[in-house]
Order: C-alpha cells, then sequence, then structure tokens
C-alpha cells in the first residue's frame, strides 16, 4: 500500500501461487487519479515484485493487464502469454515475468 498524508494512494494484492494462477500474481493494482503520473505506479510495482520475491521466493509472477498497460508491464520485465480477452467490457492480456 501506498499512502501520503494519512490517506491510501495505491493498492496491489500479493497472490501466493495457486490462487489466480500456478504462479505468484499481482492483483488489483490501483493509484488514486491524484497521483497517476507522478511514478507511484511505478513504485508500487518495484515494490509488488520485491515482496513477492521475499515472501513466496519466486521471481515468476503472472498477471491478468489492461491491454493500455502492455508498455507499462513490459518495462519490468512482463511479456504477453496469450489472447486479448475483456473482462468487465476493457481488453486484458496474460502478461509473464519470468527470473531473467
Amino acid at each position: 500500500m501506498g499512502i501520503e498524508e494519512g490517506k491510501l494512494i495505491a493498492y496491489a494484492r500479493l497472490l501466493a501461487p495457486g490462487i489466480s494462477y500456478s504462479e505468484s500474481s499481482i492483483g488489483r493494482i490501483v493509484s488514486s487519479p491524484s497521483v497517476r503520473k507522478t511514478g507511484v505506479g511505478k513504485k508500487l510495482l518495484e515494490e509488488s515484485i520485491k515482496q513477492i520475491n521475499q515472501l513466496f521466493k519466486t521471481d515468476t509472477i503472472r498477471i491478468g493487464a489492461q491491454l493500455y498497460l502492455k508498455r507499462f508491464y513490459e518495462s519490468f520485465g512482463f511479456i504477453q502469454d496469450g489472447e486479448i480477452y475483456l473482462e468487465d467490457n476493457i481488453p486484458h492480456i496474460i502478461m509473464l515475468r519470468k527470473p531473467k
């Protein structure tokens, strides 16, 4: 969680292997509109990856990402791993990040 001046500004749910996918996952990644385009999302994802490694002893992470964020996740080593699908009428893709 990211908290600023006592307010929640960013949040990510970390899921152990076997809950959503056979790999670890990051779900419900959100940031407040007030902090978008400030780097908070990058910090949140960096910390999420770090915490998954510490909590679950793995670097392999699978996510369901909104299609328009594909390049953002690719900058963290995620690659597309499936076809486009609709979730809540929004185009999504499965993405996978494996250890280097």
